[in-house]
Parts: structure tokens; sequence; C-alpha cells
């Protein structure tokens, strides 16, 4: 179960990373603002990895903790 939960979180956080930077960048077109620096770009970039590993935390517990419970109530 322990493997099941760091692959998922892995597997999430990477597709949600790729969510997260493909909507940065609608954005950013749409709002045509200057250029970054190197370390405001690498800013965002941390900002963006610990947001997704976050979100994709959160939804592993729900989801294999969501799936434990009914484990233990079916038996």
């Amino acid at each position: 179960m322990i493997k099941a939960s760091l692959l998922a979180m892995g597997l999430l956080t990477v597709l949600i990373a790729m969510g997260l930077r493909w909507r940065e960048n609608r954005t950013l077109v749409t709002q045509r603002m200057p250029r970054q620096g190197v370390v405001a770009r690498g800013k965002r970039t941390v900002d963006r990895w610990v947001t997704a590993a976050a979100v994709a935390a959160a939804a592993t517990m729900i989801v294999l903790g969501g799936l434990h419970w009914v484990r233990l109530w079916i038996g």
C-alpha cells in the first residue's frame, strides 16, 4: 500500500504540475506581463511544484484512505 501511495503521489505531482504550467502559460499570454528574471522564474517554478505536491498528497490521502475505510467496512 505504501508503494501504491508513493507511485500515485509521484504521478499526480507531475500531472498537476504540468496542468499548472499550462494554466500559467495561458494566463501570461493574455496578460502580456514583462519578462521576469532568473530568480523570479525559479521561485515561480518552485511554487508550482510545491503546490502540485501538496494537492497530490491530499488527493492520494483522500482516495487511498477512502479505499482503506471501504475495505474495513466490507470485511
